[in-house]
């Protein structure tokens, strides 16, 4: 395996960011994907997963938080029960999928949730409190809320929740790559940091975990499949801050210390705007307060915090006033426990890791055409016009997220070609 970096791991590292003590995610941070991944479990993966007591936390301006638990559906009120109506049949089918099982009979149900995720909202539910915790859900689709299929990631993400929760790796996401490579080694097989790649590499099999963009630069194809991994389309850009803090984010509702991950955007108009306009003075925040439930990641008695908003692909805008405004919009005093802060621009995110193209973390635009047909509209996406050569990135099925299942199905595919 060749890594173009000193450190293994691409979106799955842990470094001293801001302070030395301080261990920070670089990318991703909170694995329900992971926990839940195929991939994961028939390569024998194991790892210390921290389990906060809530999955995620939604705090609004009146002081109070909805929480991602097994309890959600009392909190939302009058949209208890239409809420228990759009979200238990997914987590039936998690937990088929988890056992082995296709769910066959939620296919109709899962069809009907490619939907705008704000059309879903207001037709499903009446109050803005479950609106609002919904809408935050569903912007990790990294796409405008009147997008199909924005609905699917909120019901998606919701249902995880309930079955295997919103965990993460004990010491940081650099766990699930040790992991990885460990059990890589057992097999025989050699890791090479700082190999970088130019060209292909000459062998039977080659296995390439990059950007349509990147495999255009390092290898020869023909002119029609070029084209079309040319017309492949990234998604907007991360501006990300990692904090230092001398004490636990503090929080107006209590409710959000239950939890290692905080949407931070309020109500569901408020949300919409911000995926719509990635410029948008007040952004959508995704937060995560891991330290709370892992000590490992700080000194004694000190706190880490990462957050991140959704830019202009490519954006080099400083949003870190925004961005803490509204922290401190739900935590008044956040500011004040700020030790330091480590800032990184799409642009840095790029120049990091080729594959984060314009800061964008999610691998490529998964709107419904580009999720259904990625990178290309063929049978079978991993396979390449070049014998042996395979793409397994985010910009191939299943898509964005820490799941291993894109390299799994294309090592896959590559075995049975190689054995026929």
């Amino acid at each position: 395996m060749l890594e173009a970096a000193d450190q293994i791991g691409g979106g799955t590292r842990t470094q001293e960011l801001t302070l030395p003590g301080f261990r920070h995610d670089v990318c991703s941070a909170i694995h329900p994907l992971a926990r839940a991944s195929p991939a994961f479990r028939d390569l024998g993966i194991e790892l210390d997963w921290v389990e906060p007591p809530a999955a995620c936390a939604h705090p609004f301006d009146d002081g109070v938080a909805v929480t991602l638990e097994a309890d959600t559906a009392s909190q939302l009120g009058a949209d208890a029960r239409a809420y228990e109506r759009l979200i238990a049949p997914f987590a039936r089918g998690v937990r088929q999928v988890l056992g082995g099982k296709l769910p066959v009979a939620a296919l109709p149900r899962a069809l009907s949730a490619l939907r705008p995720a704000r059309a879903l909202a207001v037709s499903a539910f009446g109050g803005e409190r479950a609106r609002g915790f919904f809408a935050g859900h569903a912007a990790h689709s990294a796409l405008p809320l009147e997008q199909r299929p924005t609905a699917a990631f909120g019901v998606l993400l919701a249902a995880l929740g309930h079955v295997v929760g919103w965990p993460f790796p004990r010491g940081g996401s650099q766990a699930i790559a040790d992991a990885l490579v460990h059990r890589l080694t057992e097999l025989g097989g050699v890791v090479r940091t700082s190999a970088a790649v130019d060209e292909l590499p000459r062998a039977d099999l080659v296995l390439a975990d990059v950007m349509p963009r990147e495999l255009l630069r390092i290898a020869r194809l023909p002119a029609s499949y070029g084209n079309a991994l040319r017309r492949y389309r990234y998604a907007p850009g991360a501006f990300k801050v990692d904090w230092a803090l001398d004490a636990p984010i503090p929080w107006t509702a209590d409710a959000c210390r239950r939890a290692a991950t905080v949407h931070i955007g309020g109500t569901l108009g408020e949300i919409a705007e911000s995926e719509r306009d990635n410029d948008s003075p007040r952004p959508f925040v995704l937060l995560a307060q891991q330290s709370l439930f892992d000590s490992t990641r700080t000194p004694a008695g000190k706190h880490t915090a990462w957050a991140y908003c959704h830019v202009p692909n490519g954006s080099t805008a400083d949003r870190t006033d925004d961005l803490e405004a509204q922290v401190e919009r739900f935590a008044p005093g956040f500011q004040d426990v700020i030790a330091a802060r480590h800032v990184r621009t799409p642009p840095e995110a790029e120049a990091d890791n080729r594959n984060a193209v314009g800061g964008d973390v999610n691998g490529g635009v998964m709107d419904l055409p580009q999720l259904l047909f990625r990178p290309t509209p063929r049978a079978i996406p991993y396979r390449t016009p070049l014998r042996g050569v395979y793409l397994c990135s985010a910009a191939t099925p299943p898509g964005g997220g820490v799941h291993g299942m894109s390299g799994w199905l294309a090592a896959k595919l590559a075995l049975r070609d190689a054995a026929g």
